[in-house]
């Protein structure tokens, strides 16, 4: 099969849009993903998945952490700028969350130590320990369906 169809084929599979922080020698890092999934209740487990090419690879494997930014139908510019589809400078407001920076508002933060990494493929795997984590009361999620962002608004499906 051709690299296209495999990825046409992910792309029927609605995710939802995080943003993956971490904290290196003082500088705040980002980058828009959407692979990311719980793995354990016992204890608190999830994963994200870092390609090879990404600049945040070296990052979390300098930190040993990573916060996860669950965002909300309103904060589309937000992961497009952690995506760099944005290119010119756009200020971005963080909060503390386990001495981790977070996205302020978005809907659900997630502060991790990585526990175990695996490289899978052309990606590698970051296993993280949750340490804290911050709920907020907001609007649906920001959706990633088929190449486009979306909400669940948009899709019409009923909650």
């Amino acid at each position: 099969m051709e690299d296209r169809q495999f990825r046409n084929a992910m792309g029927n599979f609605a995710t939802g849009v995080n943003v993956i922080t971490t904290e290196v020698d003082g500088d705040v890092h980002g980058m828009t993903a959407n692979a990311f999934m719980s793995v354990s209740l016992d204890p608190k487990l999830v994963v994200i998945s870092v390609g090879e090419n990404a600049s945040m690879l070296e990052k979390i494997r300098k930190s040993k952490t990573y916060a996860v930014n669950i965002l909300s139908k309103d904060q589309q510019e937000l992961s497009m700028i952690f995506a760099g589809q944005i290119k010119e400078d756009r200020h971005v407001d963080f909060e503390w969350l386990a001495d981790l920076p977070v996205i302020k508002g978005a809907s659900t933060q997630i502060s991790c130590e990585v526990v175990n990494e695996h490289v899978e493929g052309d990606h590698t795997l970051f296993i993280g320990k949750v340490v804290d984590l911050k709920l907020k009361d907001c609007s649906d999620p920001l959706v990633f369906y088929k190449g486009k962002y979306t909400s669940l608004e948009k899709s019409g499906v009923a909650i």
